[in-house]
């Protein structure tokens, strides 16, 4: 049987495989586990979400599972996912529940756990939620858990949002697109309260026009309204607004290795980069590679998550860390990918220097990189084939310092992930293919 939580909670379509039966069963599971592992209180959980529909059925079922479990809800409405985190700290509550389904497409939704601290769950508390959502033991009469509405939810987090914002963005003027999502209100409000002009743009939820054709997964509207309004940014928040990317005053993207190679520079500046190290996945762009080593800053690469990057930066005690999509993580202000924060803290740069975006960002020279899906029949075998290993080698021999090779099984199909960074796109397609030909010919 396939494990309920993936690398991000639990995902699916709402009302689909993702019923408030489910939901409900999920959070009184996590109100039992926690408080077996800690007698000593009554479990206090938050509850957020994002503006999509199914939200407030799922929210029901989530509050109405957590309270038949004993344990106090604080519910905090429609919050980005870093809102959430913060709020579990700041409150001291053992539980947060942050229902999204970030950047996914309004009918999926989905459910995210995190711990005391707002830290995400560990693997092994979440098998064991896993592991008792069958059980039926619940309390009666004051045993029952309580339900009231956190005050000022929003206000809480955009506050402390501008205490760790370390320079005004007055003279700064940002389109913001807030994907119809969870930061449809805080986003602005921050920004504006930090000292930039806003231009707002899908920042009108409904309930159904979540990530529909805006967002940082469709960038073009952000990237036009920039140069419509002579903007000196955009920034395109998802779904849930733990990830951002950004848009040069030219309309051109800058993506999370060139945010994170700006943040890095910045960051080792005011003498805030632990160790001068920068924690990044395999799929960062070897330009980011070549620019740190240039900057004097040291680059550790983990598997492709953000769960795999926060581990990396909690067992080092690094300071930053992100992945190429926008998830961009600062462990001394927030303990997941906060975009609003990343935002702030990329304009506050621009303001302290005086300097572009543009020029900020061409700290980075993205080589051009070629991604190419190959189904296969044994993602083992491809492994293990000596024919594949061969002509990696023999590429990786042929570009040298000057490009990357990276081949990938997919964690959920029999699919072999080939990427190639090369100086050339040419040259990266054509290696890319021909990989691809190796790799699909194993049996």
């Amino acid at each position: 049987m396939a494990r309920l939580f993936g690398t991000d909670g639990v995902r699916g379509l709402a009302n689909g495989d993702l019923t408030p039966e489910l939901a409900l069963s999920i959070a009184a599971s996590a109100a039992r586990v926690l408080a077996e592992h800690d007698r000593s209180h009554r479990p206090v959980a938050v509850v957020g979400r994002d503006p999509r529909a199914s939200g407030e059925m799922l929210e029901a079922a989530v509050v109405a599972g957590l309270a038949s479990a004993g344990a106090d809800v604080l519910r905090a409405g429609v919050l980005p996912t870093p809102a959430v985190a913060y709020l579990v700290s700041a409150l001291g509550a053992d539980l947060g529940v942050m229902i999204s389904a970030s950047h996914n497409p309004m009918p999926d939704n989905g459910i995210k756990l995190f711990a005391a601290g707002g830290h995400k769950l560990p693997d092994a508390v979440e098998d064991e939620i896993e592991q008792k959502m069958g059980e039926r033991v619940r309390p009666t009469g004051a045993g029952v858990g309580r339900v009231r509405d956190v005050e000022d939810a929003e206000g809480q987090y955009v506050q402390h949002l501008l205490k760790v914002t370390p320079h005004r963005l007055e003279g700064l003027k940002v389109v913001v697109d807030c994907a119809n999502g969870a930061a449809f209100a805080a986003a602005p409000d921050a920004y504006r309260r930090a000292g930039a002009e806003v231009v707002e743009i899908h920042a009108a939820p409904d309930g159904l026009n979540i990530n529909d054709g805006c967002g940082s997964t469709h960038l073009d509207q952000v990237r036009a309204a920039v140069v419509e309004h002579g903007a000196d940014l955009g920034i395109a928040h998802d779904g849930d607004a733990d990830r951002c990317l950004a848009v040069d005053a030219n309309g051109e993207v800058v993506d999370g290795d060139q945010i994170m190679a700006v943040l890095a520079l910045a960051m080792k500046d005011s003498g805030e980069l632990t160790d001068n190290t920068l924690v990044a996945t395999v799929m960062s762009n070897l330009g980011l590679h070549i620019a740190m080593r240039e900057a004097g800053i040291a680059l550790r690469t983990t598997a492709v998550g953000d769960r795999y990057v926060l581990e990396e930066l909690r067992a080092g005690g690094y300071a930053l860390g992100g992945e190429q999509s926008g998830h961009v993580v600062l462990p001394a202000h927030a303990t997941t990918g906060d975009g609003l924060l990343t935002a702030l803290r990329l304009m506050a740069r621009m303001a302290e220097t005086g300097r572009s975006l543009a020029e900020l960002a061409g700290v980075l020279r993205r080589l051009p990189q070629v991604l190419v899906n190959v189904v296969v029949s044994d993602k083992a075998a491809v492994a293990r084939a000596a024919e594949v290993a061969e002509a990696v080698a023999a590429v990786e021999a042929e570009l040298g310092d000057t490009g990357r090779v990276l081949l990938r099984p997919s964690g959920t199909e029999q699919l072999v992930r080939v990427m190639v960074e090369a100086p050339t796109h040419e040259l990266a397609e054509a290696t890319a293919q021909r990989l691809a030909g190796v790799v699909s010919s194993v049996r």
